[in-house]
């Protein structure tokens, strides 16, 4: 069969009724670049979220302490304190770092300037399994334990600046406290694992956080293991030793990749709920295309029984219109891919994601758009040939 004369004369026919073919077109458009969009922007939030627990490592765990009963803090509940740190770090021959942090809330000013943000109380620990990266000064160290100094977030630095201020070597009031800032972080990107956005705070030693608040206690410990660690077992022997220190306490824990397992399961179910959603614009693209192919088998009566008169078969009929309903989906098709991955591309550029053109979502959107005209295009295509020469030929 040669089907190249059968795909001239569909694009002839296509050309030759603009706005009919512009309309199914569009429908088909709108579909497949829904299609498109949706799923390209699934996979480009997942693969900006794994890459963000991934940037921090796979070999971290995060271990958060607080009361056993909700609602009830019992007076002689032992908290954890910085002392217990040396004993959780020999409670594991998988953990080489520990970092225990508290997160609170002053009210903070440099000079006049009102700083919205979290108080970070952490040790330089805490700056090593962080991948916090100082853009000028230094971090917080152990020397600095009985000083007030501290190390803002760079985007309270651009806070600072934009009064006309340089925030190295000043000092902002904390509460009642004055402290003096000794470094300023670069951008930090934030993540789920660690429960503050650097950015936006100050990190203060983490003794100076008792100081500044008689009820801040360290609630979370950031924990560095070895490079592909037994988790489980990490679990089980730092609950024994909290159950040992802290036994009115209960501990619970994160890791990324805990987080990553999580996000690539969650990844397929929502790829085939967007499908779905998806899809339902594509079917009424459909329904537009076939009610333009029955409409112009209606206007082509004359031709297709001029067809059949001069030797034409019913197959090369459908055949006919069969193929001219694939090309104005595929045309659809192949805009609606562009479409939809500009779409994804614009929303990752707003989103500050990195952009990455998938072949799923292409390829699906060309497969689906190509379905979809075998489908909408075959009851058309049936129609027209099965009517009989004579009937079109004295009917016209």
């Amino acid at each position: 069969m040669k089907i190249l004369p059968y795909i001239r004369e569909a694009v002839v026919n296509i050309m030759s009724a603009k706005l009919r073919s512009f309309l199914a077109i569009l429908g088909v458009l709108v579909g497949t670049g829904s299609v498109v969009a949706l799923i390209s922007s699934s996979q480009l939030a997942t693969a900006h979220a794994l890459a963000q627990f991934k940037s921090l490592g796979t070999n971290l765990l995060s271990v958060n302490i607080r009361d056993a009963s909700y609602g009830k803090k019992s007076a002689d509940s032992r908290n954890f304190q910085l002392s217990d740190t040396p004993r959780l770090q020999k409670s594991s021959s998988e953990i080489m770092l520990v970092a225990p942090y508290t997160i609170g809330f002053q009210s903070m000013y440099f000079g006049i300037t009102n700083l919205n943000g979290q108080i970070i109380g952490a040790t330089q620990t805490f700056g090593e399994i962080a991948k916090i990266h100082i853009d000028r000064g230094r971090f917080v160290s152990y020397l600095d334990a009985h000083n007030f100094f501290c190390v803002i977030g760079a985007k309270l630095a651009d806070k600072i600046s934009k009064a006309g201020q340089d925030p190295l070597f000043n000092q902002i009031r904390v509460g009642k406290e004055i402290f003096t800032v000794i470094g300023v972080m670069k951008p930090w990107p934030r993540n789920m694992f660690i429960l503050a956005d650097l950015n936006t705070s100050i990190v203060i030693p983490i003794q100076a956080a008792s100081f500044l608040d008689k009820n801040t206690h360290i609630t979370d410990i950031l924990l560095r293991l070895v490079k592909h660690p037994n988790i489980n077992l990490v679990e089980k022997q730092i609950t024994a030793v909290m159950k040992t220190l802290l036994p009115k306490k209960k501990v619970s824990f994160n890791s990324p990749s805990q987080f990553i397992k999580l996000i690539a399961k969650s990844r397929q179910t929502y790829t085939m709920l967007l499908i779905a959603i998806g899809s339902i614009s594509l079917v009424v693209g459909g329904i537009g295309v076939m009610n333009i192919m029955l409409v112009s088998v209606i206007e082509r009566k004359r031709e297709i029984g001029i067809r059949m008169a001069i030797g034409a078969r019913q197959m090369d009929i459908l055949r006919m219109f069969l193929i001219e309903s694939i090309m104005l989906t595929l045309f659809g098709g192949f805009l609606g891919v562009v479409f939809g991955v500009f779409t994804s591309f614009v929303l990752a550029l707003f989103s500050h994601w990195q952009f990455y053109l998938y072949g799923t979502p292409v390829i699906l959107g060309f497969a689906v758009s190509v379905l979809v005209g075998i489908m909408s295009g075959f009851y058309p295509a049936w129609r027209a040939s099965k009517l009989d020469p004579i009937e079109t030929l004295n009917s016209a």
